[in-house]
C-alpha cells in the first residue's frame, strides 16, 4: 500500500468522512482493496468507510460549500468499491494458496498476530463456503478469510462465486445505504458517530442470522431430520 496513503490514514484518524475527503475516490478504492486482500489491511476501516463514501457522494455540506465524491455519481462509487473488494479477495486467495501452511508459522509482530488467522480459520470451518460472504461483515475476519480459503485449497470456482456475491452485497449495500440516508436525512452527515453505531449493528445481522440457524440446526432432534 502506498506510504503516502497510509500517512494520510493515520493523520486523519478514525473519522470516516474526513478520511474519504482526504484520500478521494482512488484512495477509497485502494483502502477497500487493501482491507480485503492485503495481510496488513485488517486495521483499515471498512463498513464505516463505505457508508461515509455514500454520504459524501450524496453531498456533504462543509461550511458554505457542498463537497461530493465522484461528482455525486453513486454508481461509480458503489461499483468501484465492489470491484476493489472482489479483486482484493482474489489477491488474498492467491496469496494463501501460494504461501500455504507457512502462513500459520509466521512470527507475531505489531501488525500480524497468528490469532487473527486462527480466528478466520475457525469462522471458515464453522460456516463453510458461506463464510466468504459472511466474513465481509466481520472486521479482521474479512481480511483473513480469503487467505484461509486459499490455504485450505477451497475450490476456486466456489470461492469466486461467493466472493462476487459477498463483495457486491457488502460494498454496494453500504454505499447505497449511506447515499440514501445522506439524501433523505442530511443531518446524518453531522452526526456520523451515531450512523457508525447503526452500521455496526446492521453489519452484524447476517452473522447473527447464520448463528441462530446454526444453533437451531444443532438443537433439532435427530428424528426430525429423518422425516
Amino acid at each position: 500500500m502506498h506510504a503516502h496513503l497510509l500517512s494520510v490514514i493515520f493523520a486523519v484518524g478514525p473519522d470516516p468522512q474526513k478520511l474519504v475527503q482526504s484520500i478521494g475516490l482512488i484512495g477509497l478504492f485502494l483502502v477497500i482493496f487493501a482491507e480485503s486482500g492485503i495481510l496488513i489491511g485488517f486495521f483499515l476501516p471498512g463498513d464505516s468507510l463505505l457508508f461515509a463514501a455514500g454520504l459524501v457522494t450524496a453531498g456533504l455540506v462543509t461550511g458554505d460549500k457542498t463537497w461530493t465524491l465522484a461528482n455525486g455519481n453513486i454508481a461509480v462509487v458503489a461499483i468501484g468499491c465492489a470491484l476493489a473488494a472482489i479483486i482484493g479477495d482474489q489477491v488474498g486467495y492467491a496469496f494463501g494458496n501460494k504461501v500455504g501452511p507457512s502462513l500459520f508459522k509466521r512470527p507475531e509482530s505489531k501488525l500480524f498476530k497468528p490469532a487473527y488467522v486462527d480466528q478466520a480459520e475457525a469462522f471458515f470451518e464453522k460456516h463453510g463456503s458461506k463464510s466468504i460472504v459472511l466474513a465481509r461483515f466481520v472486521p479482521i475476519v474479512r481480511t483473513f478469510a480469503p487467505i484461509v480459503a486459499g490455504v485450505s485449497k477451497m475450490h476456486y470456482r466456489t470461492f469466486v462465486k461467493f466472493n462476487i456475491i459477498g463483495g457486491a452485497i457488502w460494498a454496494i449495500g453500504f454505499t447505497l445505504l449511506g447515499y440514501w440516508l445522506g439524501k433523505s436525512f442530511p443531518w446524518i452527515g453531522k452526526n456520523i458517530e451515531y450512523a457508525v453505531v447503526l452500521i455496526v449493528l446492521i453489519s452484524l445481522i447476517p452473522v447473527a442470522i447464520e448463528f441462530i440457524r446454526h444453533r437451531r440446526g444443532r438443537n433439532t432432534p435427530i428424528g426430525k431430520h429423518a422425516k
